[in-house]
């Protein structure tokens, strides 16, 4: 089968004909259908992350993806071939210890992939694999940022900074919960008009002279509850924490690799404001979203910028590192 395998030792992807895997006892197989290009792939790819747990210096990429089930492992119970699923994005042993699929052991970049049992999430028929698969991640994690780290409630002020593949679904995922108003940040103007077409109350330009006089405004005065920094930039930190009202908290979703600065304790204590650090999501966030999805609560059709065929995967990577089209999401299609 066709595969996309990044190789650590020169961080090069190859599209590569490797054998078809056999499912262990307590795994299944899927054909996959569609799996997501995600900006952390391209991060792989040039360096800047490099898995904790792979055991070789090769691993098929993809740690988005949704197929229909072909083989089952010995001991595998409740599945059947043809079944519609999306793989978890990851895995815990009993240790706690956290493999991420694509990165720890070989993804979905490939016309067939392997999974445990406990990873296979069923989708409704009338979902499109190519929405489905970027549930895991590309949702599950502002939903998880947005839910849990936040805590966001209705009725709080919100900001997102970053509209891209993380901050256009948490535009959705605020309104979803109730926040009001929400109010995307992005210095692209095309950014900006997708946060409105996503049902952002009102898009800003972080590098407008008035941006705290507007958010102010849009607030009431009161400043935001809850600002969300999916850019992973320092600017947005401190931007974010001049405009948060009172028990205000800014959510790190995005990764920097720099320090965090708080310019005066003071203000900071007495309106009792925090800075929360958030990554990934977990297994019943995924199932939540799946669920909100079939009921029709939540609408991925925009996500999907473009569909392309796997063995145009390094094309894709190149477009999601250029931000050639300034896509959502790319899809993969086997």
């Amino acid at each position: 089968m066709l595969a996309g395998r990044l190789h650590l030792t020169d961080r090069a992807l190859r599209m590569e004909t490797v054998p078809v895997p056999e499912p262990r006892p307590g795994q299944v197989r899927i054909k996959v259908a569609a799996a997501g290009v995600c900006l952390s792939d391209v991060h792989l790819i040039d360096g800047t992350l490099t898995p904790l747990y792979l055991p070789e210096d090769v691993v098929t990429l993809g740690h988005e993806v949704a197929g229909v089930v072909d083989a089952l492992g010995d001991g595998v119970a409740g599945w059947e071939p043809g079944r519609r699923v999306l793989l978890q994005a990851g895995e815990r042993d009993r240790r706690g210890t956290v493999f991420t699929r694509g990165v720890d052991y070989d993804g979905g970049w490939a016309e067939y992939a392997v999974a445990s049992q406990e990873t296979v999430v069923p989708i409704p028929d009338d979902l499109p694999f190519e929405q489905a698969c970027i549930i895991p991640d590309a949702v599950s994690t502002p939903w998880a940022a947005v839910t849990d780290t936040g805590r966001t409630r209705p009725g709080e002020a919100v900001g997102v900074w970053g509209v891209g593949g993380l901050g256009a679904h948490a535009v959705q995922l605020v309104r979803l919960v109730g926040a009001a108003p929400v109010i995307a940040v992005d210095p692209l103007a095309a950014a900006r008009e997708r946060a409105l077409a996503l049902g952002a109350d009102a898009a800003l330009d972080p590098a407008d002279n008035g941006f705290a006089d507007a958010v102010r405004q849009l607030t009431g005065g009161r400043g935001l509850d809850v600002a969300f920094d999916f850019a992973g930039v320092t600017p947005v930190r401190e931007q974010a924490l001049a405009v948060l009202g009172r028990r205000g908290r800014l959510v790190l979703a995005g990764i920097a690799n720099k320090p965090v600065t708080i310019a005066s304790d003071s203000p900071f204590n007495y309106l009792q404001q925090a800075v929360l650090g958030h990554y990934g999501s977990e297994a019943e966030h995924v199932e939540q979203l799946v669920s909100l999805a079939g009921q029709g609560r939540l609408n991925l059709s925009a996500s999907v910028s473009d569909v392309l065929p796997l063995a145009q995967a390094p094309q894709a990577v190149q477009r999601v590192e250029t931000k050639q089209g300034d896509p959502i999401r790319l899809i993969l299609r086997p």
